[in-house]
Formats: structure tokens, C-alpha cells, sequence
């Protein structure tokens, strides 16, 4: 019974230490994706702004009327 105890009182568990390296990981890689895409997102934000400047300065040349 004391082998049992030392053992789980004796130090950290191994596979919980490997774990917990797995997942700050896996949150620093989600950290980063997150980042690229707010990136991109604000790309895509600015891009479509410049789209409806141009469009809307295209609407002041005006086309015959059709009769």
C-alpha cells in the first residue's frame, strides 16, 4: 500500500504532462489559424469597400433611356 501511495503522491503523471503539451499546442496552432483568418476577413472587408466605392462611382454615368 505505501508503494501505491508514493507512486501517486511521488510526482507528476507522465501522460499528463504529455497531454497537457498536446493541447498548449493544439491552442497555440488554434491561436494562430484564428489569427490568419481575422487577417483575411479584414482582406476581404477592405476589398469589398473598394468594390462599393467603385460601384457606386460607376452609377454616375448614366445610359440613355429606353423608349
Amino acid at each position: 500500500m505505501a508503494k501505491a501511495l508514493l507512486g501517486h503522491v511521488g510526482g507528476p503523471d507522465p501522460r499528463l504532462i504529455t497531454e497537457v503539451q498536446r493541447l498548449r499546442r493544439r491552442v497555440h496552432d488554434l491561436e494562430a489559424e484564428v489569427g490568419r483568418l481575422q487577417a483575411a476577413n479584414d482582406d476581404l472587408a477592405e476589398a469589398a469597400l473598394e468594390h462599393e466605392s467603385l460601384v457606386l462611382d460607376d452609377s454616375s454615368i448614366r445610359e440613355p433611356a429606353l423608349t
